[in-house]
């Protein structure tokens, strides 16, 4: 299932960011800590050029705490890119990205000229609750679903910071499929644009493979199903999901299961890995090389039957 999902304010604001970005010193990319790679935003890397940018791993508290380490550690590989993993419940660790925006831009800080930053990230990242955090105020309109943001904002926040506020933006084809499933997982994407009973078994199965404990605590079964169908059967006759007949109401058990995934009852959970991306791109890549070569050779038939 390919992830196609981009309203029209999110057409209008990728142009808008990128006839803005001259005047942005620093971009700061609010990610999902649960998948850090998944909730990044391609443009970000094709417009930043050598702009300094902090990657903020949101809802750290919801993540893997091992595995938030190692994206951090990758992350940060490259060059001129900060990292910091923060969580609402924790707001002095959020007023920390004022003094990482001094350190990065030393020059400016000296100068006491205003650092100008763009702040970016996918629907429903905690992007405004993290704003609303770092200016001390009700500034920016927050919401437990995607799309909330809808226009540009200028918010100071004190400390010589101005922060460029956007709308939650995906891109407008995922091309890895398990990125789309990740996003849709953790609620990047609105349930109504989403079949409940794929996504859920794609989570069902990464749970089996990752995190078999946190099932077995949580849902009480022993022993653990072998497959995600299975799981979700489990489930549901655990959760009373049953219809006339005793048949498991499959798409109850999917909602229960991103519900529960999403709001972090299961266990904290992160759904990739560095290492894990990795061998995702290259399989994309061979994908890509391969559609390439058949539509040419479409153009190739094409032009010989004319």
């Amino acid at each position: 299932m390919l992830i196609q999902w981009y309203p029209g304010h999110m057409h209008k604001a990728s142009k808008e960011i990128k006839e803005i970005l001259p005047q942005v010193d620093l971009i700061i990319e609010v990610l999902d800590a649960r998948i850090p790679f998944s909730s990044q935003n391609p443009m970000v890397a094709k417009l930043r050029g050598d702009k300094p940018c902090i990657k903020i791993l949101s809802k750290s508290d919801l993540a893997d705490p091992e595995r938030t380490l190692q994206w951090q550690t990758y992350l940060e590989r490259e060059q001129g890119v900060k990292t910091l993993a923060v969580t609402v419940d924790h707001p002095e660790k959020i007023r920390q990205l004022s003094e990482l925006c001094h350190k990065m831009l030393p020059d400016k800080a000296a100068s006491s000229r205003l650092i100008n930053t763009l702040i970016m990230g996918i629907p429903n990242v905690g992007k405004s609750t993290l704003i609303n955090i770092l200016a001390g105020r009700m500034i920016a309109k927050t919401g437990n679903e995607p799309a909330v943001t809808k226009t540009q904002q200028r918010i100071a926040i004190g400390n010589g910071i101005v922060l460029l506020d956007t709308p939650g933006l995906l891109w407008g084809n995922v091309e890895n499929k398990n990125s789309g499933y990740r996003l849709a997982t953790t609620g990047a994407i609105k349930d109504t644009a989403i079949d409940h009973e794929q996504i859920a078994s794609f989570a069902a199965e990464y749970l089996l493979n990752h995190y078999p404990d946190f099932l077995k605590a949580r849902f009480q079964l022993e022993p653990l199903p072998q497959t995600e169908h299975e799981l979700m059967q489990a489930i549901g006759k655990n959760r009373g999901c049953l219809r006339s007949g005793g048949r498991v109401e499959m798409d109850k058990v999917a909602k229960i299961l991103l519900a529960e995934l999403r709001a972090g009852t299961i266990g904290r959970v992160t759904f990739e890995t560095p290492a894990m991306m990795e061998q995702e791109l290259v399989e994309l890549e061979i994908i890509r090389e391969e559609k390439a070569a058949k539509k040419k050779a479409r153009k190739q038939t094409w032009k010989g039957s004319n």
